[in-house]
């Protein structure tokens, strides 16, 4: 896959647009037309209850792949803990800073405070390794098309015995797709499609256990998923072959609802896996 290809999503317009306003409608499109919209407006706001029903149970230095506009960098750096956000948005990051004030990310988890980093989570990251939590919310675990590939890689960032918690989509899904972001108006990014994964948490607990991964958590709140993940001391997988960002395509978030209009009409309708 090439570079292009890969960070399609990152550098549309509608994309950048959205977050630097704070509102959509924004999607992202499948190739038979169904969209799936991006919750824009809850990316940008405060965390909310159901937020703080994973930040309640983050331990350690907390590494946020995807983050987005940082609202979870933002409250934990609030509650005082180290944290990290990256994302391979560069309107993203630029939110999340401005948010936080802060300047260029440290080294590593021992560093402190709260800090923002344009990065693939397949590049290298600061504090390898060493990561008390990773937290991939609002369907980040979709990133790449390849949760097994994602979760071999979340193994290597975290501490033995490190905390991922996911947030996993609310029906029982396993499904790998393509797809563009595209605005209300059907603008799209230059780049093409990209590979998405959408899991609910039975497809994500199967991906885990085969990946050495132990269930330590499920709950709902707000209408979201969660499950939360300890990875096993001595399960860590060798290393694969070297990725980059592009082998990453990390999509903008989740979805809960998908429709089967064009975007212009969008409507709530049944899971793209359930058809």
């Amino acid at each position: 896959m090439s570079a292009p290809r890969a960070v399609a999503w990152a550098v549309a317009d509608p994309y950048a647009a959205a977050l630097r306003t704070g509102r959509g409608p924004l999607f992202l499109r499948r190739a038979d037309g169904w969209l799936l919209p991006l919750e824009v407006e809850r990316w940008c706001a405060r965390a909310d209850p159901a937020d703080r029903t994973v930040l309640d149970r983050c331990e350690g230095a907390v590494l946020d792949v995807g983050c987005g506009p940082g609202r979870l960098v933002a409250e934990l750096a609030a509650r005082g803990r180290t944290v990290l956000g990256i994302d391979v948005s560069e309107a993203a990051v630029d939110r999340t800073v401005r948010r936080l004030g802060s300047g260029p990310p440290g080294p590593d988890p021992a560093t402190g405070g709260g800090r923002a980093l344009r990065r693939s989570v397949f590049e290298p990251l600061p504090g390898e390794g060493h990561w008390g939590t990773v937290l991939l919310m609002d369907g980040n675990i979709g990133i790449g098309g390849d949760p097994g590939a994602l979760l071999d890689r979340v193994a290597r960032l975290l501490s033995p015995g490190g905390l991922l918690i996911a947030e996993t989509a609310a029906v029982d899904v396993d499904e790998l797709s393509e797809v563009e972001v595209v605005d209300h108006t059907g603008a799209r990014a230059g780049g093409g499609a990209f590979p998405w994964a959408r899991l609910g948490t039975p497809a994500l607990l199967r991906y885990a256990g085969r990946a050495g991964w132990r269930s330590v958590g499920q709950w709902a709140a707000g209408g979201r998923r969660f499950a939360a993940l300890r990875s096993l001391p001595g399960a860590r997988p060798p290393e694969r072959a070297t990725r980059t960002a592009s082998s990453s395509a990390e999509p903008p978030k989740r979805t809960a609802v998908i429709s089967s209009q064009r975007a212009g009409k969008p409507s709530a309708g049944r899971p793209v896996a359930d058809r």
